[in-house]
């Protein structure tokens, strides 16, 4: 399957969840869209829970409006393709701004347990 990614600049990110694969495009100077697989996210993830495990690293990183992301994902079911569209986007992001690893590290971290 062919994939088209626009000419403006890029960061390449690739995500692993359970068995899909997805590639993401971020794509710098964006409004904002995100596409997955040639189709809008609102078409491909009919759960609006899909999507904000998707925009998830955007948030944290106040990203949401300025930049646009391509992706392709396979493999595996709704579930973990977001999962993997959200691993694409937080390592792609990471590229984009080393300075980005520690707000995406703190959004998924907990803090070690003690029982005493």
């Amino acid at each position: 399957m062919a994939t088209y990614v626009s000419k403006r600049p890029y960061v390449y990110g690739t995500g692993r969840r359970k068995s899909s694969v997805a590639r993401v495009h971020l794509i710098s100077g964006g409004s904002g869209s995100i596409t997955v697989n040639g189709r809008d996210i609102d078409d491909y993830f009919g759960l609006e829970t899909l999507k904000l495990i998707v925009r998830q690293p955007l948030t944290v990183l106040n990203l949401t409006d300025k930049v646009d992301i391509e992706c392709t994902v396979s493999g595996g079911g709704v579930s973990g393709r977001a999962g993997a569209i959200r691993h694409g986007i937080a390592r792609a992001a990471r590229l984009l701004a080393p300075e980005n690893r520690a707000p995406l590290k703190a959004a998924r971290r907990a803090p070690q347990f003690s029982k005493r």
